[in-house]
This record gives structure tokens, sequence and C-alpha cells, in this order.
């Protein structure tokens, strides 16, 4: 398998991660409603209703949030990555960092929620970010023309 179709395996381990906080986010929020006899009102100002819940479980909601913002541009940069053939093994262990450092931000923050230590995930996160988006930039440039 060539590196630039393994750069696919870091998109679909934070797909799936995703998918795991969304399981999450539902298995401590529908018994918390539950418990707080919540019933969905369409009319209550946005977040209201959850802003009464216990913040463990809108931890996990804020979490769910947070990837799909700024993930997006991750699976942008490695999907474009792999469609322009780029064979950087560097490439690979930057797409590995960034999801082994979200993954890390998510369960920081869905555990314990310590804001300077999750920013700190965030923001080290976005080393690779940049990195990718270099080396995009760099292979975009360096492609052939389709001319």
């Amino acid at each position: 398998m060539t590196i630039s179709v393994q750069l696919l395996g870091p998109v679909i381990a934070l797909v799936a991660w995703t998918m795991v906080m969304w399981l999450w986010m539902y298995a401590t929020r529908l018994p918390a409603m539950r418990a707080a006899s919540m019933k969905p009102d369409s009319n209550a100002p946005r977040g209201e209703q959850m802003s009464s819940l216990p913040a463990r479980v809108r931890w996990k909601a804020d979490n769910y949030n947070h990837l799909l913002e700024q993930p997006t541009l991750f699976y942008a940069l490695a999907i474009s990555l792999a469609l322009l053939g780029v064979q950087s093994p560097t490439c690979l262990l930057f797409a590995w960092a960034y999801v082994v450092l979200r993954i890390g931000h998510s369960l920081l923050q869905t555990l314990v929620n310590k804001i300077e230590i999750r920013f700190l995930l965030f923001a080290l996160s976005n080393i690779p970010l940049f990195a990718l988006t270099y080396m995009a930039v760099i292979a975009l440039l360096n492609a052939p023309s389709a001319a």
C-alpha cells in the first residue's frame, strides 16, 4: 500500500473516533435528560435546555461539536495529499500525530475538562495541521499541469 493511500488511515480513524464520541454523547445525554425529566422543546432558545444538564454530560456534546470544526481542515488536507499522490513518510507521521492529539483532546475534555491542558493539546494539534498545509501547497505547486 502506498503512503498516499495510507494517508486515508488517519482520516478514517478520526471519523471513527468522531462516531465514538457521538455514541458517548447520546449514551450520557439521554439518561441525563430522562433523569431531569426534560422534554425537547423546539421553541426554547438554542442551548438553553442543554445548559441545565450536568457539565460532565455537556462536555461530550461540546467535544463532538469540536470534532466537526477544525478537523474538517484535516480531512480536506489529508484527502488532497492522497489525491496528489504524496509519498512522504513525514506527511503520514504528521497526519497520525494530528489524530492522536485530537483524540487526546477529546479524552481530556470529556473526562476532566482541564481547559489549560486542553488548550495546549489544541495548540499542539495545529503544528501537524500547519505542516500538512505546507506539504499540500508544495505538492500542488509541483503537480504536473493538466494543460
